[in-house]
Parts: structure tokens; C-alpha cells; sequence
């Protein structure tokens, strides 16, 4: 499963709508709500890989994690333009291996493995995101869309269910952000989602280089 839908979160979901005995069509619209975000991953990537070849995109797309994606778009922004080998750093060398080698240990000896919550290390994932999300607050659109998602995330998940919660987050924060006014010294590029390249656009520029 994590090599053929290597998608995180969405895959702890979907064993656990599994073994909660949902049909597969719910089990789909559901698993599809969680990884939505992957549209703005997607959007935000775009103008640095519009010239590249329709099949290498896909398969860029299949690797497209939250890891990969933030370790990525802060390398391009950094540089200027896209970097197919720093993405393939950042989406398969610290991401794609780490995960699938430990799934594998972990089907093989998980069940040796006492509970990790025991010793304070089920924070590491939340707190991984969390850093994550700290690199990538350029401007006053990503730091409302941080907001807003969490105070999101965790009333839904108090009041309701810590599922439903995370969806509500991962919809409604970045909508919010979407719609904030950028600052004056936010950077275009990192406040603005361009869908096809532009003029100003980094892989354009590059392109006519």
C-alpha cells in the first residue's frame, strides 16, 4: 500500500475506515477529502514545473507528500527555480525510503514494539508537522491560513471527531488564506497561486534562458 498510494495520513485513515466496516465508496470520498490539500501542493508547484513532460509531473504528483512539498517549494523559492534533484531528495530519499523501510520493520516487529505513546513519541509526527508548517509561514496568508486551520482542526476534533476535524482545518484554513490580502512585503510568488506560468514566473524565465 505505501508503495502504490503513498499518501500519509490519508493511508492511517483508510485502515482504520477498514476496520471500522465502511462501504469502499465512503471509504474513497473520504480518503480523497483528506489529501484535497494536494491541490494546493499541486497549485503552488506549478509555474516551477509547467515545462516539464506530462508523465515525469505524474509521477512527481504519485511522490507529492506534506514533507516533500514543504521541503521542495522552500528549496525552489530559495533558488529561484525548479530542482528536479533537490525533489527527488526531498520526496524519496527523506520521505519515500524512510516510510516504506518502516513500514516494513514495523509489519515485521511491530507487534514486539510496546505501545509508543508510553514514552512521549507520539508527538514526533505532530511535532514534525508543526515544523514544517513554521518554514513555510512566508507572509500574512500562510501565517492566517495556519490559524485558522488549527483552531479549525481542534475544535471540530474536541466537539466532534479528530478526523472530522483535520478535514475542516485542511478546507477551511487555506480558503481563508486564499482570500487574505497579502502584506506589502510578503513576495508575490509566495503569497499569489499561479496556475500556468507567467512572465515573472521563475521556470519562465528559466525557460527563455
Amino acid at each position: 500500500m505505501s508503495v502504490l498510494v503513498f499518501a500519509g495520513a490519508a493511508q492511517f485513515a483508510a485502515v482504520g475506515y477498514v476496520l471500522g466496516g465502511f462501504s469502499w465508496l465512503g471509504i474513497v470520498l473520504l480518503t480523497a477529502f483528506l489529501n484535497a490539500r494536494h491541490f494546493l501542493y499541486a497549485a503552488a508547484l506549478a509555474p516551477y514545473l509547467a515545462d516539464r513532460p506530462r508523465p515525469l509531473r505524474a509521477f512527481l504528483a504519485h511522490l507529492l507528500t506534506d514533507e516533500a512539498f514543504a521541503l521542495s517549494i522552500a528549496h525552489f523559492r530559495r533558488i529561484g527555480r525548479a530542482d528536479l534533484w533537490g525533489y527527488w531528495w526531498a520526496a524519496i530519499v527523506t520521505t519515500f525510503i524512510p516510510w516504506n523501510v518502516a513500514t516494513i520493520l514495523g509489519s515485521a516487529v511491530g507487534g514486539n514494539i510496546p505501545d509508543p505513546g508510553r514514552f512521549g513519541l507520539d508527538v514526533i509526527f505532530p511535532a514534525a508537522m508543526g515544523g514544517l508548517a513554521v518554514g513555510l509561514m512566508t507572509g500574512r496568508r500562510e501565517i492566517v491560513a495556519a490559524l485558522v486551520g488549527a483552531v479549525t482542526a481542534v475544535g471540530v476534533g474536541l466537539a466532534w471527531d479528530p478526523a472530522a476535524g483535520i478535514l475542516a482545518g485542511g478546507l477551511l484554513g487555506p480558503a481563508v488564506g486564499m482570500i487574505t490580502p497579502p502584506a506589502r512585503r510578503d513576495r508575490p510568488h509566495e503569497a499569489v497561486i499561479v496556475f500556468t506560468p507567467t512572465m515573472d514566473d521563475p521556470s519562465a524565465r528559466s525557460g527563455r534562458e
